[in-house]
């Protein structure tokens, strides 16, 4: 067996794989450190990321509850407004509508008071010629002369 060729190609084949072999073991665990630093690198970006994503997340989020609260306040400042708004308006349509029924009633009793003064006015005219007819069919000279001079007499007593 010593003395074989295959068994000193075994041997020189053993001493070979031996020999480069420590040296491929060697490239290869650095290969693999270097891909396992390299994997474990990318761990610890992506890790950072994941806690700058959820601190943005945190912000965005706060953010979104600050913004829904002022929507509320402007919405309720809003409301609030259009209820004072709303207040004022009914306010000065019931002033309006008290004006307009003040005026109403003064104009009503304007025309109630022109038109007795204009009923009365043509009462004294209706009086006046029904005075003045009567006066005329009834009265003849010597009556009208009696109250004429009986008019004259008691005019002193009146006057005083």
């Amino acid at each position: 067996m010593w003395k074989t060729p295959e068994f000193w190609v075994l041997v020189a084949f053993a001493v070979f794989i031996l020999a480069l072999g420590k040296t491929i073991w060697r490239q290869i665990g650095d290969a693999l450190d270097k891909r396992s630093a390299e994997i474990k690198k990318q761990i610890e970006d992506a890790q950072k990321l994941r806690v700058d994503a959820q601190s943005a997340l945190a912000a965005y989020q706060l953010k979104q509850r600050d913004a829904l609260k002022e929507a509320e306040q402007i919405v309720a400042h809003a409301k609030a407004e259009a209820e004072r708004v709303r207040a004022e308006a009914a306010k000065a349509t019931e002033a309006a509508m008290a004006r307009r029924e003040a005026q109403a009633l003064d104009k009503i009793a304007q025309a109630e008071a022109q038109a007795l003064n204009e009923v009365r006015g043509l009462a004294v005219d209706i009086a006046i010629a029904s005075t003045r007819k009567i006066l005329s069919d009834h009265m003849d000279e010597r009556r009208s002369s009696a109250l004429v001079e009986q008019a004259i007499a008691e005019l002193p007593q009146k006057l005083h």
